[in-house]
């Protein structure tokens, strides 16, 4: 039996007597002892009919952790260009170099464009764009400190795992060594874009020339071991099965156990607008909702679990915040790629409509910072 020093979740007097599927009451039953879930755990809670079920569990662990708190961050989110030499299949972002609608921004630019942000208490800068065949190491580390001298209280969550790897390669380091060179310019935090689906059959696929999963975790435990703590993603819903979903989460869980800094986990639904994968529906609202209950229960060294409201639209962003999830990401601004590929929700949001969107919910607000400790309001 697997143990985790994990806060067992309170259950409502019989509610594991009403859920319909015995293999979801079962795991309810393994949490109120204090159990890991196992692989067929994962498996059982996509294959459930059971939705209503699972997801009281799901909400039960949130609640055992967070009570009726959701978290939000006011950030703004700059995609400093959209030349990528990666050209995966699922994405409409990427262009080549001379596109017409190719961009890049100088450092200069883009510290501008900060300088102008809407955000009136702005927190964080997410930093992510596509590998540019043309940038060189300085052009990253010149970013993040003109973005410093801009807003030097500001913190900078910046660049996934892939454009590390792509940057280092590019200046002739290791990851490790680039990291180190990052962190000295001002880097705070990684996002957690680039894992796609811990899946090789998926990966040669959709995204050869992105970097494996064991080097994503390899660059995320890296990482973690300087004390930049990062996110993790799962994009699912295109032609990954439940089973790879399932390796991938316990995947994370795994390095988690090892390194600690995975401080988020976040769904990304599938989105096949202007894609080469356009024939493809993407996933359900339901499917959606089962991803984000079983990352909350397999997931039990990560603590927090997103509802990422750009991808999932505010009415399932607030049903997803009763199955599992704890936060809604931030103000945003501009977000570009999830948009690219046909995401219908505003490119972002004031500080007051996220409010209103957990109050909405029946929970209660709660503004964060980068490392997800709270924002005592003065």
């Amino acid at each position: 039996m697997k143990t985790h020093p994990s806060i067992t979740p309170f259950l409502p007097d019989n509610v594991l007597s009403r859920i319909a599927d015995p293999a979801v009451q079962a795991m309810g039953e393994k949490l109120l002892k204090g159990e890991r879930l196992e692989p067929n755990d994962g498996l059982a809670c996509f294959n459930t009919q059971d939705l209503i079920g699972l997801g009281q569990i799901a909400s039960a662990v949130k609640q055992s952790r967070y009570g009726d708190k959701a978290f939000f961050i006011s950030n703004h989110h700059l995609n400093y260009t959209n030349v990528c030499e990666n050209k995966c299949r699922f994405c409409a972002f990427h262009r080549d170099p001379h596109s017409e609608d190719a961009y890049t921004f100088s450092p200069s630019e883009a510290a501008e464009l900060i300088a102008r942000s809407p955000v009136a208490d702005l927190r964080e800068i997410h930093l992510v764009g596509g590998c540019h065949p043309d940038l060189g190491l300085d052009y990253y580390t010149d970013l993040l400190k003109a973005l410093t001298r801009e807003k030097s209280a500001l913190k900078l969550k910046a660049f996934t795992a892939v454009e590390i790897d792509h940057m280092a390669s590019k200046a002739g380091l290791s990851s490790l060594d680039c990291l180190k060179r990052l962190k000295e310019a001002g880097l705070s935090a990684m996002p957690g874009g680039g894992a796609e689906v811990f899946s090789e059959r998926v990966r040669k696929a959709l995204f050869p020339n992105k970097i494996s999963a064991d080097h994503w975790l390899r660059i995320h435990g890296e990482a973690h071991g300087l004390g930049v703590g990062t996110n993790a993603t799962l994009l699912f819903g295109h032609m990954e099965t439940v089973e790879e979903r399932v390796t991938h989460l316990f995947r994370l869980r795994d390095q988690q156990d090892i390194t600690k800094g995975f401080r988020a986990f976040i769904a990304l639904p599938f989105h096949p607008d202007n894609t080469p994968m356009s024939h493809l529906p993407g996933p359900t609202g339901v499917d959606i909702l089962k991803t984000i209950a079983t990352a909350r229960l397999v997931l039990d060294n990560i603590d927090h679990i997103k509802a990422y409201w750009v991808m999932l639209g505010p009415k399932l962003t607030q049903t997803a915040l009763h199955f599992g999830a704890d936060d809604l990401e931030g103000t945003i601004v501009k977000e570009r790629i999830a948009h690219q590929a046909g995401a219908a929700t505003a490119s972002g949001l004031t500080r007051k409509r996220l409010i209103e969107l957990i109050e909405e919910a029946g929970l209660v607000p709660g503004q964060r910072d980068t490392f997800h400790k709270p924002i005592q309001e003065s």
